[in-house]
């Protein structure tokens, strides 16, 4: 089953998001389950939402691709939910 990832980045930076981005948007072609990856800015700084076909799958990329370019004292904060519904193209 699908899942959504929703990861609140506080204090993450718009420079700072497209930073970790570049080093990463490469990887999500060969990535396993991945569907789709948005982001945008909040009031606290930054949320991502992805689309993975399993949760193991997004955690594979996270600790392979994102976390080792994560700027220093960056922590998201990750939560899953599973999706009832996925349309693909």
């Amino acid at each position: 089953m699908a899942i959504m990832m929703i990861s609140e980045i506080k204090g993450q930076t718009a420079e700072g998001y497209e930073r970790v981005l570049d080093m990463v948007q490469p990887h999500y072609a060969d990535a396993q389950g991945f569907v789709m990856h948005s982001g945008h800015a909040t009031d606290s700084g930054w949320r991502v939402v992805e689309v993975w076909e399993s949760r193991e799958d997004a955690g594979r990329f996270f600790a392979q691709h994102v976390a080792p370019n994560l700027p220093k004292g960056i922590h998201p904060k990750a939560r899953f939910e599973p999706l009832h519904t996925l349309v693909r193209r």
